[in-house]
């Protein structure tokens, strides 16, 4: 593994962690500052809008700021990264969940890491994560391929922040997310138990939001380029 292979797998790591450390500390955050849960989840949901924008704006450029094992698949599947390097990229963007998560505690003086007992359960709360995730990967994939790109920064937290509020999952749309809010018992928090089908949805949503983009958006015999990733890693090799 060379320096740009580390480089960009230290971009995951450190993106998902920040991106978690702001999801779980605005929840904590919020719920000190009211008693009101949805004035508390506006303010999850703006902190996170703001921090992924600037995220995917800066990290971008060096890794295609997928932060989200559901994107890497695609990718990997559609064959923009290779298979040794998405596994790295999941492994990053996991370990910076725990990372930022443990952050997020610390900072508000919690235990680094303590198990969530908020049960996300539900038909309605798992189609929900079906439909965030579509929605993310269809919207990816639509301004990748129509040569937008350069308003992924702007276009997917505006996703990610509508589809807080129109789910009844409130749009966790990422496994590495999801496996880091179960370690805070906190308001963003969400209990082991649920982790599993929340992730199965994810995966489910991210395959149908891949198929949207194929049905709307086909390229036969191109290969499509990520969300700004550089050339070295989608570049493939026959």
């Amino acid at each position: 593994m060379n320096a740009d292979a580390i480089r960009r797998a230290m971009a995951e790591l450190i993106g998902t962690a920040i991106l978690v450390a702001t999801v779980v500390g605005s929840g904590i955050m919020a719920t000190t500052l009211t008693d009101d849960l949805g004035l508390a989840l506006l303010i999850n949901a703006v902190s996170t809008v703001a921090a992924l924008g600037v995220l995917i704006w800066t990290l971008g450029p060096i890794s295609g700021a997928h932060f989200n094992p559901a994107v890497t698949m695609i990718a990997a599947l559609r064959r923009e990264v290779r298979p040794a390097e998405g596994g790295r990229y999941v492994g990053a963007q996991i370990a910076g969940a725990l990372l930022g998560v443990a952050l997020a505690n610390l900072m508000f003086d919690l235990p680094a890491w303590n198990v969530a007992t908020t049960d996300r359960g539900g038909v309605g709360v798992l189609l929900g994560e079906v439909v965030a995730t579509a929605g993310l990967l269809s919207l990816i994939g639509a301004i990748t391929r129509s040569g937008h790109a350069a308003l992924g920064p702007v276009l997917v937290p505006a996703w990610i922040g509508a589809a807080y509020f129109f789910t009844a999952s409130t749009s966790f749309a990422n496994p590495a997310v999801t496996i880091g809010r179960a370690f805070s018992d906190t308001f963003a928090g969400i209990a082991p138990a649920s982790v599993l089908p929340f992730i199965v949805a994810q995966l489910v949503g991210a395959l149908v939001g891949a198929g949207l983009t194929e049905y709307f958006y086909p390229r036969k015999g191109v290969v499509p380029e990520p969300l700004d990733l550089p050339e070295a890693v989608h570049r493939v090799e026959e």
